[in-house]
């Protein structure tokens, strides 16, 4: 799975570090090789990696490059489930005029069921085979249903063919297979995936050869019969993957044994289900997402009694809205609210104005809040602002003068070096990391990375601000 920025663990286990896999490799890397895979049908439909805003061909450039960074290089780019895709051929020429290393894999007719054809020299045989000397090999993605499996079979049968004595082993973070599937963490996942529509469910197989009671999720307990009939077929007869009996005997998972309060994990978990509730809400209005997903989401929070309510902020920002309405602030006519909930529990918020964005007026009223500047202090210089605008309408053409977030940044930056007050507002901003937010309405570009390059989780009612019918 996410191998750089695993923000969906961290928002869900408190304490759990983003790169802590990134950190593990390095211990490794002397022994080991990571293969990057990614769906040629995930790249072809422009699939977002949403917690970065990034679609999955940036997202492989980005963990490629990221991965450099921390002299760890990927040994190869595999493009699964390739069947023509002009996105798919775009990134290969792209990887390769970078000198990295890029395999197609094929869509395979018939996967995984068809197993007389998948494992032959029509099916597994007729797929690349990536001739690695390191006795380590890490099989990454940007996301879930990447095709690493089939992948990491193919490679098992041109192992066996060269008589190369190889099997493999599943690391994953979630489900939790020691936590129940109801437990808010495996509920969370679920939301997670909704797009590709797994469950968390009881193992049957774990159940049955160890009498335990294992949470695992639909895709891997459908396939395992079919799967083993594969391994079967490819292993040796005293090859330990051949011995798996359950889905969950095939991974390894320790992430049960390092919560240490169960209260704030489940708390944090059941915020992670609204926030991709807004997440699949906001994509639908954006036409990338289907109804039936966000219908699947709202369905999980019934299942464990959430509303849209227990996210603090989303009330406060829909008021700020409100009131900015019912005082005449806005803009055009469009009333857009945000809200901050600052690391003491306390909200704030900010309405639209022909000044500043909603959000850009939460983020200066959380830093003077946090920074105890009474709220009659302006951070921003007058002059700068009115340097920026004229920049903004009069030469580049924009519709609207008021500043998005980044746009609000730079000018702090600029009034810091006149304005000693602005200058303790910008060592406030590290403090909005974590923070949660949600607005009223769609974020424009320069609010969402401004945002995004603060750490704030974001969410949003995603209302327009353009009228497009009358």
């Amino acid at each position: 799975g996410k191998i750089c920025h695993d923000s969906h663990a961290a928002r869900v286990l408190p304490g759990y570090e983003p790169d802590t896999k990134v950190k593990m490799f390095q211990k490794l890397k002397k022994n080991l090789e990571i293969i990057y895979c990614v769906s040629a049908k995930d790249l072809q439909k422009g699939k977002v990696r949403y917690d970065l805003a990034l679609t999955y061909d940036q997202q492989t450039l980005k963990d490629i490059s990221e991965l450099h960074e921390k002299n760890i290089d990927i040994f190869a780019v595999v493009i699964t489930r390739f069947g023509g895709e002009r996105a798919a051929k775009q990134l290969k020429q792209r990887l390769e005029n970078l000198g990295i290393r890029v395999y197609l894999q094929t869509e395979m007719s018939g996967y995984p069921k068809n197993i007389d054809f998948v494992v032959s020299d029509g099916g597994f045989g007729a797929q690349p085979h990536l001739e690695i000397k390191k006795p380590l090999i890490v099989v990454a993605s940007p996301g879930g249903g990447s095709g690493k499996m089939s992948f990491c079979l193919s490679q098992l049968y041109h192992d066996r063919k060269k008589g190369i004595n190889s099997g493999f082993a599943k690391f994953e973070t979630f489900p939790i297979w020691n936590l129940p599937p109801e437990h808010p963490v495996n509920v969370a996942y679920e939301a997670a995936t909704a797009d590709l529509g797994d469950k968390v469910i009881v193992d049957p197989y774990h159940l049955k050869a160890c009498g335990v009671t294992a949470a695992s999720y639909n895709r891997d307990i459908e396939n395992f019969e079919i799967m083993k009939k594969i391994l079967e077929r490819i292993m040796g007869k005293r090859d330990f993957t051949r011995k798996y009996r359950s889905p969950t005997g095939m991974g390894v998972n320790k992430a049960k044994e390092g919560i240490i309060d169960d209260a704030v994990v489940a708390a944090a978990a059941k915020q992670e289900i609204i926030r991709r509730y807004f997440q699949y809400k906001r994509g639908f209005l954006r036409g990338i997402e289907t109804k039936g997903t966000v219908e699947r989401v709202e369905a999980l929070m019934k299942k464990i009694g959430l509303k849209v309510e227990n996210r603090r902020i989303v009330l406060p920002a829909r008021n700020a809205a409100l009131e900015a309405e019912r005082v005449g602030k806005g803009h055009k006519g469009v009333f857009c609210g945000a809200a901050i909930e600052l690391p003491d529990g306390k909200i704030v918020t900010g309405k639209n104005s022909p000044l500043l964005h909603a959000e850009s007026a939460a983020i200066l009223n959380a830093i003077k809040t946090l920074a105890k500047i009474p709220d009659e202090i302006y951070l921003l210089s007058s002059n700068v602002i009115e340097k920026i605008t004229d920049l903004k309408k009069g030469v580049l053409g924009a519709k609207s003068e008021s500043l998005n977030v980044g746009e609000t940044i730079i000018s702090l930056a600029i009034s810091a070096a006149t304005n000693p007050t602005a200058a303790v507002g910008i060592k406030m901003l590290g403090k909005l990391k974590g923070c949660e937010m949600h607005v009223t309405h769609v974020l424009g570009n320069g609010d969402e990375s401004g945002l995004r390059k603060l750490g704030l989780n974001v969410t949003t009612d995603g209302k327009p601000t353009v009228r497009y019918v009358s």
